[in-house]
């Protein structure tokens, strides 16, 4: 980093970000388009056209740094509380469906191994803290400091799953063409070698299995992406040893991951949003159905550009062009109508020659997160975003109402297209609005801190992008915040 940037993002503290202004919450009469089943035929054929051409790159892009410590932040609280029974609901439902989770039998062996006790016997002599000890502790099956992605989440008959295969069998699935699946995940420096490890110990299976060849490939979030930490009076916040603190930039950061892949069609989600096989069916084909929009779109927009490149387009061709970029892509400008042929094939060319993702959402069930909106842009244009409420100014009521009754929300379902209608790739940190960022409290060993948090990758980073809603079904969205959420008849 430069010093540069540095005090930017100490100014950025003193200054904050603004608020976005915002025209409505989307919704399926304005900005979230419904599938219907002739539509869905239609999509899916689409994109096994396009898959089988052999002239296009498909990449599986899996954001998986995130460590599974705050998936079992209540049994960590249990194992340093004051009593040794569980006692919450949380802990009581832990135990009691303890021999349901995917990772029972390994759990089972390292307490074996280490008290030589089952977990049944711990259970049964009341030590319930030695099995929570053997699940989360290094000398157990150490899941309290592992990524969430290579911990065992579904149990089949051949053996159990993490989720890293899950997106592994997805790829195969809807992401692969040539008999090829490109799969890429973004990991933490701490695990590389663990995540290089399992994958050559799991991919000949997999390969086997589906009859595909896969290409893995891994990075990490790049340290020039890091902020700066600052005290609560913005004065820069130092280590014990009075260096300087720097902290991982968000999600936002992965701009920069992705905009190194050459691919021409990437789908982006979460490592912990899969499901056993016999639920896939509606995650892939509605994964075929983004795509098949996506592809349907582009390729739109592609003919209109090359229109545009030989000039002299006529007005209703204009018009034509100018319908496309309000009814598919949801972008709107006053008074485009009124200006002259030039002006206004400038502004299709700027709207037309753009990245482009297609984004799943689902029907709100207040789970916490961002959704989708119609935003003003810097530009005095309005179209699609994906807003979390910390970019929503909370003193507008109007503004809060559409944030807490909107009636969709995002569950990170993206189909991107990065190269433009040359076949050149487009470099994505050009189409960032970096006034997205925000700032959030934090804490370093007790002593509160103020963090700056990246424009996110699915907000702010994407958000000069062409973008089009499309509502799936709420099947396809099943995260695993808890350990308890493995419960869920979803993961069983």
């Amino acid at each position: 980093m430069t010093l540069e940037q540095v005090e930017k993002q100490m100014q950025q503290f003193v200054d904050g970000f603004p608020y976005l202004k915002l025209e409505s919450a989307a919704s399926t009469k304005n900005g979230i388009l419904v599938a219907t089943d002739k539509d869905v035929k239609e999509f899916v054929e689409l994109w096994e056209n396009y898959k089988k051409d052999g002239e296009h790159v498909v990449t599986k892009f899996v954001p998986a740094s995130g460590a599974a410590s705050r998936m079992f932040k209540n049994m960590f609280a249990f194992l340093t509380a004051d009593y040794d029974e569980p006692t919450t609901d949380f802990e009581k439902e832990f135990f009691n469906n303890v021999e349901k989770f995917g990772f029972y039998k390994a759990l089972d062996a390292q307490c074996m191994k280490n008290e030589k006790k089952s977990v049944k016997e711990l259970v049964a002599e009341g030590n319930y803290k030695a099995v929570v000890a053997n699940l989360l502790e290094k000398k157990g099956l150490n899941y309290g400091q592992l990524p969430k992605g290579l911990l065992l989440f579904h149990k089949y008959e051949d053996g159990v799953r993490t989720p890293m295969e899950e997106h592994l069998v997805e790829a195969a699935l809807y992401a692969s063409s040539n008999g090829e699946a490109n799969v890429h995940f973004t990991v933490s420096h701490d695990h590389v070698a663990l995540f290089e490890e399992m994958v050559n110990e799991k991919k000949d299976a997999y390969e086997k299995k589906f009859g595909v060849k896969y290409n893995i490939s891994f990075s990490e979030q790049k340290p020039s992406t890091d902020t700066i930490a600052v005290n609560l009076d913005n004065t820069p916040f130092r280590n014990e040893d009075g260096t300087l603190l720097f902290r991982p930039g968000g999600h936002g950061a992965l701009i920069e991951n992705l905009n190194d892949l050459d691919s021409d069609v990437v789908f982006i989600k979460n490592i912990d949003n899969v499901v056993p096989d016999r639920l896939k069916g509606d995650t892939v084909t509605y994964k075929n159905v983004l795509a098949g929009i996506l592809v349907k779109a582009q390729q739109q927009a592609f003919a209109y550009l090359e229109r545009l490149d030989k000039g002299n387009c006529n007005p209703d061709e204009l018009k034509e062009m100018l319908r496309f970029v309000r009814e598919t892509l949801c972008v709107t400008h006053d008074g485009m109508e009124d200006k002259n042929a030039d002006e206004l094939a400038a502004y299709l060319r700027k709207k037309l020659n753009r990245p482009m993702r297609v984004c799943g959402v689902v029907k709100n069930v207040g789970e916490p997160g961002g959704g989708p909106f119609l935003a003003y842009n810097a530009d005095g244009t309005v179209s699609l975003q994906i807003l979390e409420s910390s970019q929503i100014d909370k003193s507008k009521k109007d503004y809060v109402e559409m944030f807490t009754q909107g009636t969709h929300f995002n569950p990170v379902d993206l189909c991107c297209a990065t190269k433009d209608y040359k076949g050149n790739k487009f470099n994505l940190l050009n189409y960032v609005d970096h006034a997205t960022g925000f700032i959030s409290s934090k804490s370093k060993n007790g002593r509160e801190l103020k963090a700056l948090e990246l424009p996110g990758l699915w907000n702010g980073a994407m958000s000069d992008w062409s973008t089009i809603f499309v509502e799936v079904p709420l099947s396809t969205f099943n995260p695993v915040k808890t350990v308890n959420d493995l419960l869920r008849d979803q993961h069983q």
